[in-house]
């Protein structure tokens, strides 16, 4: 395996890319190892009532608008973030994504997924009541994460 790195003053934005013939176990165990690592970099507050809160985004199930606001949902609370759901998608880690026009899902905590091929489908998460729909448009997406997710 070879690493190479190309340092261009031009860039605005860091990327790293990844070549290799097939996807094997060591190339998957290398992208969730940066995976992993540019999670942790990614800060983030969030707010409920008057005070600041400062959780890991590993922790979010997802993020969902409601009304004029975006709430950030755990198993066991809601927050606010100061984020539009576009800004969020452009910072948040891959296993994030977007499953709705108003809702974006952490697929790491999906427990099951109940199809429907006429309306959304509906996500549910171990150890909380919570549920979100995945629009008809996002699922074959989701799925396509989820099957990358496990490889």
């Amino acid at each position: 395996m070879k690493i190479r790195i190309e340092v261009d003053d031009k860039i605005e934005e860091n990327e790293i890319t990844i070549r290799c013939s097939e996807l094997d176990d060591e190339v998957q165990k290398i992208q969730k190892a940066l995976t992993h690592i540019l999670s942790q970099k990614i800060q983030m507050t969030f707010y409920k009532d008057n005070t600041e809160y400062y959780i890991t985004i590993d922790e979010i199930l997802f993020f969902e608008t409601e009304e004029n606001c975006i709430s950030a949902h755990t198993t066991k609370d809601v927050y606010q973030v100061k984020y539009k759901l576009y800004e969020l998608e452009e910072i948040l880690p891959s296993y994030f994504t977007r499953i709705s026009k108003s809702t974006i899902l952490n697929i790491n905590h999906i427990y099951s997924i109940t199809r429907n091929l006429t309306a959304s489908s509906i996500v549910e998460f171990q150890h909380t009541h919570k549920t979100v729909y995945v629009s008809r448009h996002y699922y074959k997406p989701l799925k396509n994460k989820l099957l990358e997710k496990r490889r």
